[in-house]
């Protein structure tokens, strides 16, 4: 019941809003007014209600709704033109066209170079960080190099990587790697030495092997660790890929298109191309997130959310 009320309101303040739309920019100004209220009371309300599952996307799904709603009416309203900012309808119609195109820059962006480059780099990070939890030195020496390493703005690592690996989807990868191969490393590092005295004690009074104690102990203690750099890469993968593009690419990927049609003034599919980066990094990001859930259920993070 109280869903179904909540959904009339919302519909019956879209329609005043689209109607204030044709009511000249007084009539927009009032009725961008009234829905951005009307939208601030409804997510205060499902905020404050408790909910799981599905009913817990309420507020943001109307949170989302709402803007791009008071996008559409005032860039509608005003007569914004294209070049400055498109509405959400020219950008869902433009999506529907190209979505051959859109899917083809997904496939050469995501699909290869974001999805090797993340493997590699996390793979890599994480099995150098079971070499350093062993030896000391490598422990001492790695860390603040991964810290410098790091800080490297991407724009600087990207033309070097296209010069070394072509510019196809390999030097994107060789990009990704760089970026997410020390987060990994670092995090892993800590999370295998987060494991305290006294269960690192009980393993030696059993005579556990190095394996053992690996396998039954540190692992399980670093996986939150381990989680939160796979999280923190899976955006960064992406974000990683797409600016690599914008410095060599052949004809398609997600950084060449929105490049070539920024320099056309196409911002209709630019802002298609940066919706469908922000859908496919949202659902990656979910997808660890999920994974994360699954084995770590013991964990009292995951127990007490």
């Amino acid at each position: 019941m109280r869903t179904g009320l909540l959904a009339v309101v919302v519909a019956a303040g879209f329609a005043g809003l689209m109607v204030a739309a044709h009511a000249g920019a007084a009539g927009i100004g009032l009725g961008a007014g009234a829905m951005a209220l009307l939208a601030a009371w409804l997510v205060q309300r499902l905020g404050d209600a408790p909910g799981e599952g599905l009913a817990g996307l309420a507020a943001p799904l109307v949170f989302g709704a709402s803007a791009l709603a008071l996008w559409e009416v005032l860039v509608v309203g005003f007569g914004v033109p294209m070049v400055l900012l498109p509405a959400p309808s020219a950008i869902a119609a433009r999506m529907a066209v190209s979505a051959p195109l859109l899917w083809q820059d997904f496939g050469q962006t995501f699909l290869k170079a974001v999805l090797a480059g993340y493997a590699i780099g996390c793979g890599a990070g994480f099995a150098l960080a079971l070499l350093a939890d062993r030896v000391d030195f490598l422990r001492r020496g790695l860390l603040p190099l991964g810290s410098f390493v790091a800080a490297l703005p991407v724009v600087g690592i990207a033309p070097i990587m296209v010069m070394w690996f072509g510019f196809d989807w390999q030097s994107k990868a060789a990009v990704v790697v760089a970026m997410t191969f020390f987060p990994m490393l670092v995090n892993s590092v800590a999370g295998l030495a987060a494991a305290g005295a006294l269960e690192r004690d009980l393993m030696r009074s059993y005579a556990a092997s190095a394996g053992q104690t690996l396998w039954l102990l540190k692992l399980p203690a670093a996986l939150p660790f381990i989680f939160t750099a796979l999280k923190v890469n899976a955006p960064l993968a992406l974000i990683g890929a797409i600016v690599a593009e914008f410095f060599g690419s052949p004809t398609m990927g997600m950084g060449f298109r929105i490049t070539t049609e920024a320099a056309k003034l196409a911002l209709d599919l630019v802002w298609a191309e940066i919706i469908v980066a922000a859908v496919a990094g949202s659902a990656f990001y979910g997808l660890v997130a999920l994974a994360e859930r699954a084995a770590t259920f013991w964990h009292p993070s995951v127990r007490n959310g």
